[in-house]
């Protein structure tokens, strides 16, 4: 585990790199990002979470797109580039057609890593800005009841690893459910 959250943390420093580029002569916006691997998302929302515009990238390598984004009514938006375990966001604003990166406010977010071993399930998750992290595990038998078998709340730890040793006996399915930086994150397993 240690390991994984050595990995997790060196990737962190090597991740895409957000570009954005206005040309002045057609009023666009020219992202580039840096170092894409295809099957990533690149999502525009706005600050109320709805999605905008959605694409899975689908070349490795270097990503660039322009994109019109004064035809968007003013306010507040922000380029999301999500990766396997992390979330890189950008945000920009709206203002009379005129578009405004904030580069010093872009964040990146780490996803948890949850993966289930013979009848262990481990959960890893980076949380460099110290957000807490809700987790529950729920059992769902084989006819259909939904029981929790634990639950926890993790405050103030950067580097976040938990073993959970489910029941060999308890045959069935379990859904992880972790909620951490204002997102939900669902994992299922048969065991």
């Amino acid at each position: 585990m240690v390991a994984m959250c050595t990995a997790l943390l060196s990737n962190a420093n090597e991740g895409s790199s957000f570009i954005p580029k206005k040309d002045s002569n057609i009023a666009k916006t020219t992202l580039t990002l840096t170092d894409v691997k295809e099957g990533q998302r690149l999502i525009i929302k706005d600050l109320n979470g709805f999605i905008l515009y959605k694409e899975f990238i689908k070349e490795s390598g270097l990503y660039s797109k322009v994109f019109d984004l004064t035809d968007l009514p003013d306010g507040d938006y922000f380029f999301e580039h999500e990766k396997d375990l992390e979330i890189k966001t950008i945000p920009f604003s709206v203002k009379s057609n005129t578009v405004t990166f904030e580069k010093d406010k872009t964040i990146t977010l780490y996803k948890p890593y949850v993966v289930l071993k013979k009848n262990t399930i481990y959960m890893n998750k980076l949380a460099l800005n110290d957000a807490s992290l809700d987790l529950t595990i729920h059992y769902v038998g084989y006819n259909g009841g939904k029981e929790l078998i634990y639950s926890e709340t993790i405050k103030n730890t950067k580097s976040i690893e938990r073993a959970y040793k489910l029941m060999k006996s308890n045959k069935g399915n379990y859904i992880v459910t972790i909620h951490s930086d204002n997102r939900t994150y669902y994992e299922y397993f048969t065991l």
